[in-house]
């Protein structure tokens, strides 16, 4: 048997807030992570993938570190024809190289001092007078310039310079670039320690649903989706339709950031709203002009373990396309900003045709790209994931809707 929830405000207090716009329940999503204290770890680069750089990321060498081949060639000094003497291949260190000489090189190999270019090996011919001796001629179609073909020293960027701010998240290209500038270690953000509560006794997590019943949709998508936005996921519970058991879920969760899915609304088994006012919890958002999504909620949790953090909650609408929108209207402004990563906006383009919208809420609609823009897909009902699975973005049309090719932003979906 369920236990019953108190009437609100029986103990503790979640004191009301107006509905909030979309634009500003962003805002105020990132500014109530923004204060937290962000720590941070120093780790090897493979481990550093999916972080967030702590601070920018400065070169620790030239790139390239010295003058280099651009092509399988010969380096040459001066205007041709020249006398063959030698091989450098990449990895050795080449003597000087006289005026009126060539030498063969490989890609990517340290251009001699003295080379003036790199001759492409189709663009020379060798007449061989000796197996030890030879002169080589060019054979392209225009003169060898200066410095054609040689990737200079410091082209990339000079020991010192700056390449990448804080709170950029580190993929595998950052890795790369920051093996190729000497690092074997980055300072990174802790990620925020976030557990999923997936509330509702109609919810089964395997398998075809008997009646009355549905699957959980929400904990397969929003786990790898939260971990690209940079969080540490401890795992995924159920919660039953227990006012005690979401309370004390809500109270004992080890995690900084709990995000619950269903219950937001003031249905007869909705206890998240007074779960959250016994808990002593702080409403910074209590539903938002946005659909789908609308009863989505932002909560600041009383300090808890030895070190007295402050946590949030997010509790997004049971609805699977609501609760994405209640992902990237609050869960994913406050991950990015508890993470150090750089606010975004999403992309912008010109609409391929007239996308709808509500009378005086922002709409968030899935659309696919074409050439001419984007355009809005089907199944896009608060309980439908069908257009999100074919969708490439969510478009974010203004209230009134937008005119056929007018500019509208595009925020990212899972992928």
């Amino acid at each position: 048997m369920n236990a019953a929830a108190p009437p609100l405000g029986a103990a503790g207090t979640a004191t009301p807030t107006p509905i909030a716009r979309w634009p500003q329940a962003r805002a105020i999503a990132r500014r109530a992570a923004a204060r937290l204290p962000r720590p941070v770890l120093e780790l090897d680069l493979a481990a550093a993938l999916g972080h967030t750089l702590a601070g920018p990321l400065a070169a620790l060498t030239d790139l390239p570190a010295f003058d280099t081949a651009a092509m399988d060639g010969w380096a040459v000094a001066g205007p041709g024809p020249w006398r063959l003497a030698g091989r450098v291949l990449a990895g050795r260190t080449p003597p000087p190289l006289a005026d009126g000489w060539a030498t063969e090189i490989a890609t990517g190999a340290q251009l001699p001092p003295g080379a003036t270019a790199v001759l492409r090996r189709e663009h020379g011919r060798v007449e061989r007078r000796t197996l030890a001796a030879g002169t080589l001629h060019p054979s392209g179609p225009g003169p060898l310039a200066p410095g054609q073909d040689v990737r200079p020293r410091a082209q990339e960027c000079r020991r010192g310079e700056e390449l990448l701010p804080a709170g950029t998240p580190v993929t595998p290209a950052v890795l790369g670039l920051a093996a190729a500038c000497g690092y074997d270690r980055l300072t990174v953000g802790r990620p925020p320690t976030v557990e999923l509560l997936v509330l509702g006794d109609e919810v089964v997590p395997a398998g075809l649903p008997g009646p009355g019943l549905v699957r959980d949709a929400l904990g397969p998508m929003l786990q790898p989706w939260l971990r690209a936005a940079g969080a540490e996921l401890l795992g995924r519970r159920a919660v039953r339709d227990d006012f005690a058991l979401l309370r004390d879920a809500v109270r004992r969760s080890p995690a900084e950031l709990i995000i619950t899915t269903g219950g937001t609304a003031a249905g007869p088994a909705d206890f998240l709203h007074t779960a959250l006012a016994e808990s002593g919890a702080r409403l910074l958002v209590d539903g938002v002009a946005v659909r789908p999504g609308h009863p989505m909620l932002l909560a600041e949790l009383p300090p808890a373990g030895p070190d007295g953090r402050i946590r949030h909650l997010v509790g997004l609408p049971g609805n699977p396309l609501a609760a994405v929108a209640g992902t990237v209207t609050l869960a994913l402004p406050l991950l990015h900003a508890s993470s150090g990563r750089e606010a975004g906006s999403g992309r912008w383009a010109r609409t391929a045709r007239a996308l709808s919208g509500h009378p005086g809420d922002t709409r968030l609609l899935p659309v696919r790209l074409t050439e001419d823009g984007p355009v809005p897909l089907a199944f896009d009902g608060p309980a439908m994931l069908r257009g999100l699975a074919l969708a490439e973005a969510l478009a974010v049309v203004p209230p009134g809707g937008v005119a056929a090719g007018e500019r509208v932003e595009l925020l990212g979906v899972p992928d």
